[in-house]
This record gives structure tokens, C-alpha cells and sequence, in this order.
């Protein structure tokens, strides 16, 4: 016999297995549903490992960490990179190849560095001024064509790469003397480093060029390979211990004014990689170029002041005429470069790109020179 009791106690069991089913069935038409909940990746770890061109206390070492720092935490552990400083597997000039041959994985490095495999590298970073800035000619890159001519040069060099760019670099001085630079005719004869286009940049002023990777650079001035130096920035200058050989430090200069940094990939290794984690390698590099500039403002004038007020450093502008020199130089030795068609079609991208963009930001800047002089007094140039 039913009672009140039983029938209700049914009632609930057949309301709760209905509530049961209707919930299992809205699990079911969530999951079927792309858009109800967001896909969790089920990509598989992959660990790459990455070598820079730099030693472990240069602050371009710093920069290459900040980038694997990015993949790292932005992958969540399903992309990892482990990274090595420069002499781990490879010297410095070799990570390209290393890359190229699949010894490593990636690189963080300069295209300068392998310039000898066609001089039309140097263009990516160290190639002639026309009025452009290191930030004129990462926008080159991304939305001026250069990177489909970056692409283009690797693949008839037969390379099996991929390469970002990084990191606007700010002017790289024209480096540490025993003497003052007075004038082009001062630097005649001069045993000097430097690298890429540089190098036949200031031997077409007469200078004895060397080139060598950072690591190498205080070495060679003590052993009298070299003379002077340039390498990039007062922060690496300084843990070089340049203000130990040489106490003249001259600042400005064209032979590298608008550098930044090429991370490469080896490309089968990149191509093998999910959408997922090419886009994170990608945009990490876009990140961690903004970082990297303006962790660089803050330090390499904090050891501009540090070598001027506590080593005895003597911080000098470099003379007008010797800049207007040097653009005499590149003037000079552009034709002979031009002759390679590659190199021409590049550098007149570059120019027309840089032609239009620098005129607006030239056009439109203030006067920071003047900002800076009234609130702290004259500059002394």
C-alpha cells in the first residue's frame, strides 16, 4: 500500500534522477561546444636549447635571459628553453652555424657575427645611417618588408634558420682611445676592434681593423693586438674592464647606430613546433624587446655616470667632423658593396623606408637637448 511518505520519497528520486540527466545532458552540449569553455592545450613539452654570443656577466647576457624568462612562464611548462652562455658548446662567431647544423637549437646572438657569410648580413643591424634609428629599422622589419628580405638572404645562403629581432639598440659609441680623438686623422693607422660593415667602414679611413667577439676584445689590448676598441654600450664596456686600459671614452658615431639582436631557431626544429609555441617564441621576442631597451637605459647610464665620477673615465663627444667623416665613408664604399644585387635591393628598401619614417619623426620631435639644458644645465656639446 502507498502512503504520503513513499509517494513523496518517489517523487524526489525521479525529480533528482531528472535533474541528474539534464545535467549530464548540458555537460555533454558544453563540451560538444567550442565556445562554452576554453581549450586546454595538450601540447607536448618540447626543451630547446638555446646558446648567446655573450659571457655570463654581459648585460647582453641579462637580455637573452629576459627573453627565455618570457617562453618559459608564457609556455607553462610545455615549452621550455634551456639557455647556455657563449663558449657552453660554441664560441661566439660559431652559434649560427651550430644552429644551422642542429648542435643547438636557438641562438641569441647578431647577425654581424656572420657577416663574412655575405656582408649584406650587416644590413640587419649594422648597416649604413640614412637618418634612421635602431627603432626605424625594427619597423623596417616588421612592416617595411624586411623581413621577407631577412628570409630571403637566408634562404640563398642555403640556411636552415629562423630568426627574430630585438631590442633597439641605442648608439654604440666610437669607443675607448688612449687619446683623445680629435679629429679622422687621429685614428689613421689606429689597431682598432670592430665588427661587420664597420670594418670596411674604418678602413676606408685608414684604420687597422680587427675583428673579434666582446670576450676577446681586453685580451687583445693587452697583448698589443689592438689599440682601441668599440664594442657597444657603457655597461659591457664596463664589465670588459675597459676603464682599466684605456681612459678615454668618446660617445657618438655612425659605424653602428641602429643595432638590435637576432634570435634563430634551427628551422626544421621550429617547423616541428605547435602554431601554439611559435607564436609564443614570436611574441616573447616582441616582449622582451621592449624590456630589454629600456632595462638598457636605466643601466648603461647609470655606468656611464659610475665610469665618469668613480673610475677616472674622461666622457667625450665625438668631434662632428669625424662623424661627417664616416658618412663620407659610407658614401665611399657603398658602390663597391651595391655591386651585389641582394645588397643593393636592401639598402634601397632601407632608404626609402627610412627616408619617409625619419622625416616624421625628425620633423616632429622636440628639442629633448633643449628640455634637458634648461633644467639641467648645458652639455658641454
Amino acid at each position: 500500500m502507498e502512503t504520503k511518505e513513499t509517494k513523496g520519497s518517489q517523487e524526489k528520486a525521479a525529480s533528482r534522477r531528472s535533474f541528474l540527466k539534464k545535467a549530464a545532458a548540458a555537460v555533454t552540449a558544453a563540451a560538444a561546444s567550442p565556445l562554452a569553455f576554453p581549450m586546454v592545450s595538450r601540447a607536448q613539452t618540447v626543451t630547446l636549447k638555446m646558446q648567446g654570443a655573450w659571457g655570463a656577466k654581459d648585460i647582453f647576457n641579462d637580455f637573452a635571459v629576459d627573453y627565455v624568462k618570457r617562453v618559459n612562464e608564457m609556455a607553462g611548462g610545455r615549452l621550455k628553453i634551456d639557455y647556455l652562455v657563449e663558449g657552453a658548446v660554441v664560441k661566439a662567431f660559431r652559434v649560427q652555424d651550430a644552429v644551422h647544423k642542429g648542435v643547438l637549437d636557438a641562438a641569441h646572438s647578431v647577425t654581424v657575427y656572420w657577416y663574412g657569410k655575405s656582408k649584406a648580413a650587416s644590413l640587419f643591424g649594422t648597416g649604413p645611417v640614412f637618418g634612421q634609428n635602431a627603432h626605424h629599422i625594427l619597423a623596417w622589419i616588421a612592416y617595411g618588408g624586411g623581413q621577407k628580405l631577412y628570409e630571403e638572404l637566408i634562404a640563398s645562403l642555403g640556411l636552415n634558420t629562423v630568426g627574430f629581432f630585438v631590442m633597439p639598440m641605442p648608439t654604440q659609441p666610437l669607443g675607448w682611445f688612449r687619446k683623445e680623438i680629435r679629429s679622422s686623422k687621429d685614428m689613421v693607422g689606429l689597431k682598432y676592434r670592430t665588427v661587420g660593415l664597420a670594418a670596411d667602414l674604418f678602413q676606408a679611413m685608414g684604420v687597422k681593423v680587427t675583428q673579434l667577439p666582446g670576450g676577446e676584445i681586453v685580451p687583445a689590448l693587452e697583448r698589443g693586438v689592438i689599440e682601441a676598441f668599440e664594442f657597444n654600450n657603457p655597461t659591457s664596456d664596463r664589465s670588459f674592464g675597459a676603464q682599466d686600459v684605456s681612459k678615454i671614452y668618446m660617445m657618438g658615431s655612425f659605424h653602428q647606430a641602429a643595432e638590435f639582436f637576432e634570435i634563430i631557431f634551427n628551422k626544421a626544429k621550429y617547423n616541428s613546433l605547435s602554431k601554439e609555441h611559435q607564436a609564443i617564441l614570436k611574441y616573447a621576442a616582441e616582449a622582451a624587446s621592449s624590456d630589454n631597451y629600456w632595462k638598457g637605459l636605466d643601466r648603461y647610464s647609470a655606468d656611464l655616470e659610475w665610469l665618469r665620477d668613480k673610475a677616472g673615465v674622461k666622457i667625450l663627444r665625438t668631434p662632428v667632423s669625424v662623424m661627417q667623416d664616416q658618412l663620407a665613408a659610407w658614401d665611399k664604399i657603398m658602390p663597391g658593396l651595391e655591386k651585389d644585387p641582394f645588397f643593393k635591393k636592401v639598402t634601397a628598401s632601407q632608404k626609402a623606408f627610412s627616408k619617409r619614417v625619419a622625416y616624421y619623426e625628425l620633423f616632429n620631435s622636440a628639442d629633448y637637448k633643449l628640455a634637458y639644458e634648461h633644467n639641467f644645465g648645458k652639455l658641454g656639446f
